[in-house]
């Protein structure tokens, strides 16, 4: 825990330097041919076009990270602060339309009204001292939640700044790796080790690109699509659906419950609306949406995505549930990759008998 602390702006300059490397790969394909026309000099036309395609990414980070933040933190603001002074009324209306429903004097109306009762009394119970608790503690740890978020802000920063040293230096890097594991293995398990890394690499960043993508289309449509609804908290839910979608397989699940829930407490025929919408939105992200943009980068069974995600989030949390299907992809492309191999092997060795 501790060693992940000091290298956080390391991890987070390699993880933003991954992210950012298509956006120079772009530049450099476009602008190398064109500056070599130029440039006379042997290696400027590369310098150069590294410079100017470093610079679009971190501006283009930078635009967007200022646009979310402008577009979002207010509307997220609006959202939290209605739904934290309207959810207490909301709360006790619901109590007294339960309270007050009339049913006959049979047993099974005997069994509900029991169940209702029990169920608004550990309801309000939970009111008055759970929440409040909870939220004692968080005003009570609200100083410290800034000084974490300031010091995530800090290693953030520090990691974009690590990030350009990766980008303008990742051929060396490379090529330094190359020689490292050309020096450990054979020849053979060399080319084999290169072959599996160029590989898993293209399954990494075709999966976190494009789900990345996809999920910010979903958000996007999402927030239209409430606001022609008009339902409530359309920023709020949106966050939370575009958020949660990155999650394979539960994803929409886990950002849909909580959404129904508050547009329900708020208005319950809205609630049903919304149901309605997340499951088309969902069937259009399942069937048209998510295979334009992804294709079949993994080629998993259901079950092994489903087996993906538990294993990945209970062992690394919300982050193990993201990579834990790309991962599970590549060890089942390692073990595929290796066992032709070794068949190869295994042929070769016969025909060699055979002769």
């Amino acid at each position: 825990q501790e060693i992940f602390g000091v290298l956080k702006p390391v991890i987070y300059g390699c993880a933003l330097a991954y992210l950012l490397n298509p956006i120079v790969k772009q530049a450099d394909k476009y602008l190398v041919p064109l500056l070599k026309l130029k440039l006379k000099k042997k290696g400027q036309a590369e310098k150069v076009s590294r410079a100017v395609g470093i610079l679009a990414a971190v501006v283009l980070l930078l635009v967007l990270i200022v646009t979310l933040c402008n577009l979002l933190i207010p509307e997220l603001y609006s959202s939290i602060r209605n739904l934290v002074i309207t959810l207490p009324r909301q709360l006790d209306d619901l109590v007294s339309e339960l309270s007050e429903v009339k049913l006959d004097d049979s047993t099974t109306s005997t069994l509900i009204k029991t169940a209702i009762k029990e169920g608004t009394d550990m309801l309000m119970d939970w009111l008055r001292t759970d929440l409040m608790a909870k939220a004692n503690e968080l005003m009570s740890n609200l100083t410290v939640g800034v000084l974490n978020i300031v010091s995530e802000i800090f290693n953030a920063v520090i990691g974009l700044i690590v990030s350009i040293y990766i980008l303008f230096s990742k051929e060396t890097f490379v090529r330094q790796s190359k020689k490292c594991v050309y020096a450990v293995l054979s020849a053979r398990h060399a080319n084999m080790v290169l072959h599996l890394t160029t590989k898993s690499n293209d399954i990494f960043g075709g999966f976190i690109i494009g789900k990345l993508i996809d999920s910010a289309i979903i958000g996007v449509l999402c927030f239209v699509g409430l606001s022609i609804l008009k339902m409530p908290y359309v920023m709020l839910v949106s966050v939370i659906v575009g958020v949660t979608n990155i999650i394979p397989f539960f994803g929409p699940y886990v950002g849909a419950v909580p959404s129904t829930i508050l547009i329900m407490l708020a208005n319950p025929i809205q609630g049903v609306y919304f149901v309605i919408f997340i499951l088309l939105l969902q069937q259009f992200d399942g069937n048209i949406l998510g295979p334009l943009i992804l294709g079949d980068k993994l080629g998993l069974p259901s079950l092994w995505i489903l087996f993906a995600v538990c294993v990945g989030g209970g062992i690394f949390g919300i982050i193990g549930m993201f990579i834990g299907v790309p991962l599970i992809a590549v060890i089942r492309m390692i073990f595929n990759d290796v066992t032709r191999f070794q068949d190869i092997k295994t042929i070769i060795r016969k025909s060699d008998i055979l002769k």
